[in-house]
C-alpha cells in the first residue's frame, strides 16, 4: 500500500495567494501530479497552461465539500499524500474545516502560511474595531483590506472622526458588500492592481486623487502589503496592518517553498 501511494504522487494544493501559481508549477517540476482549488474563475487563469491533475474552481462548501472531494479522489486510485493549505492568511473558514476534515479522516495536511513582514512604524491592531481607539480626526483613510471586513473598519473610523475611502476588487460579491457598507459610492474605487504592470503607480494615483492620509490594509505578507508598505514609505502616510490571524498550535506550517519541498522528500 504504502509503494501504490508514493507511485501516485499526488498532492491537492488550495491556493489563495499570487505564490501558488509557482508553487504548483515547481512541485509539478519535481514529479508530483497536482490538484489545485482556486475561488474564482480569475484566479484560476495563471493555472491553466500548466499539467495539473485537476482544476477545482470556486466555493468549496465547507467541512461536507471537502470530504466529498477526498471520497471522489479515493474513487478513482487519486488519493491524496498530502493536502497544501496555502490559502489566504485571512481565510480562516476553509484552514478550519480542512484541519477538522483531515484530522477526522487521518489526511496529511501541512499549511504554507508565507512569513511576516518587517512592519516599521505601522500600527498593529488585532481587528477592524480597534481603529475606534485613536484619534482619527483629520485622517482621510483608504481601506485597503477587501470588502469582508470593510463595513466594521468603515464604521469604526468613522466613529473616531476618519472620512473613509476604499479599493475593492471588481468582483460581484466584493461589490455588494462594499455597496452595503457605510460609504458612499464616490469613495469607492474597483481596482485589480496586482495583474497590471505598474501596480505601485495605479496605488499613488489614487491616493493622490483621494488626498489619502493613512491606510488600513492586513498583515497578509507577500506582494500586496509590501505594495501598501512602500506606498506609505514614499507619501509619508501612516499604515495600520490588521494582524496575522494565529495558527493552532499543532497545525505543521512552512512558510518557504525550500521548506515545503524539504518536507515532501521525507513524507
Amino acid at each position: 500500500m504504502q509503494q501504490r501511494r508514493k507511485c501516485h504522487r499526488h498532492l491537492w494544493l488550495l491556493s489563495g495567494t499570487s505564490e501558488g501559481p509557482r508553487l504548483a508549477e515547481d512541485l509539478i517540476k519535481r514529479g508530483w501530479n497536482i490538484s489545485v482549488s482556486v475561488v474564482s474563475r480569475q484566479a484560476s487563469i495563471p493555472y491553466q497552461d500548466l499539467p495539473l491533475q485537476k482544476l477545482i474552481i470556486g466555493s468549496i462548501n465547507g467541512i461536507e465539500g471537502i470530504k466529498k472531494i477526498l471520497l471522489e479522489a479515493q474513487a478513482v486510485d487519486q488519493e491524496f499524500d498530502l493536502i497544501i493549505d496555502a490559502t489566504h492568511p485571512f481565510a480562516v473558514l476553509i484552514s478550519s474545516n480542512l484541519r477538522e476534515v483531515c484530522k477526522e479522516l487521518g489526511q496529511s495536511l501541512l499549511r504554507y502560511e508565507r512569513p511576516l513582514e518587517e512592519f516599521g512604524n505601522a500600527k498593529l491592531i488585532n481587528t477592524p474595531n480597534d481603529l475606534s481607539g485613536f484619534d482619527l480626526r483629520g485622517h482621510r483613510l483608504l481601506m485597503a483590506i477587501g470588502s469582508r471586513l470593510l463595513q466594521e473598519a468603515s464604521i469604526s473610523a468613522q466613529s473616531s472622526g476618519a472620512i473613509v475611502f476604499a479599493r475593492i476588487l471588481p468582483m460581484q460579491e466584493s461589490l455588494r458588500q462594499a455597496l452595503h457598507s457605510s460609504l458612499p459610492e464616490s469613495h469607492l474605487a474597483l481596482l485589480r492592481p496586482l495583474v497590471t504592470e505598474s501596480p505601485r503607480e495605479i496605488e499613488l494615483a489614487l491616493c493622490r486623487k483621494w488626498s489619502i492620509t493613512g491606510i488600513v490594509c492586513r498583515q497578509s505578507g507577500g506582494v500586496s502589503e509590501k505594495l501598501w508598505q512602500n506606498v506609505c514609505k514614499s507619501m509619508d502616510l501612516d499604515l495600520w496592518l490588521i494582524s496575522r490571524p494565529e495558527l493552532p498550535e499543532d497545525m505543521k506550517v512552512v512558510n518557504t517553498f525550500e521548506d515545503l519541498f524539504n518536507y515532501l522528500a521525507i513524507i
